[in-house]
């Protein structure tokens, strides 16, 4: 299995199908196996529970758009996500988690927003709360993943809502949930 810290040539990200042919990386399976409901299925009686405006406005435009993915961002040294990355490559193969994907050394290094490797670990649907703290758990449990985590919408993305904009948006945190 190809290492995210072997790639220094202008690839940013290794995705868990890069580097695993397995049909239930981001599979329809997935849906069925974890009782999670696919974005295109998604209505306005399954918005989650929101604390604030802001925070509902974003799902609600995640709804509108249909783009309900997000992704638990797991932080540490090279080191960390060399010996991290081929196990959560390993549970999305098995369909215990959606998708995986790893900041190579060439997007370490490019990017300078980041002070650590990133992994990203990927549910369809962050409406399903249900799911994302099973994912959340999973990572603590199975593999020893300690301190706070951040799961961030790829709506939240779409919006450029980062670190340094969150506040403009009503944010606290860059995060739809902190756990």
């Amino acid at each position: 299995m190809r290492s995210p810290l072997e790639i220094t040539d202008e690839q940013y990200w290794l995705r868990s199908r890069d580097v695993s042919e397995s049909a239930l990386i981001g599979g329809d399976q997935y849906f069925e196996t974890h009782g999670v409901t696919p974005s295109e299925e998604v209505t306005s009686d399954d918005l989650p529970p929101a604390d604030s405006e802001p925070v509902r406005e974003l799902d609600r435009a995640a709804l509108d758009r249909e783009k309900t993915i997000g992704k638990w961002q797991v932080t540490g040294a090279s080191e960390y996500t060399a010996e991290l990355w081929p196990e959560l490559v390993e549970d999305a193969a098995a369909g215990t988690i959606w998708a995986v994907k790893a900041m190579t050394t060439f997007g370490y290094e490019q990017l300078p927003m980041y002070d650590e490797y990133v992994l990203t670990v990927y549910t369809p649907n962050y409406f399903e709360t249900e799911d994302v703290w099973r994912v959340r758990d999973h990572l603590r449990t199975e593999h020893g993943v300690t301190g706070e985590l951040y799961y961030k919408p790829d709506i939240y993305t779409a919006e450029g809502i980062d670190a340094d904009t969150a506040g403009e948006f009503g944010l606290e945190a860059p995060a739809r949930y902190i756990g």
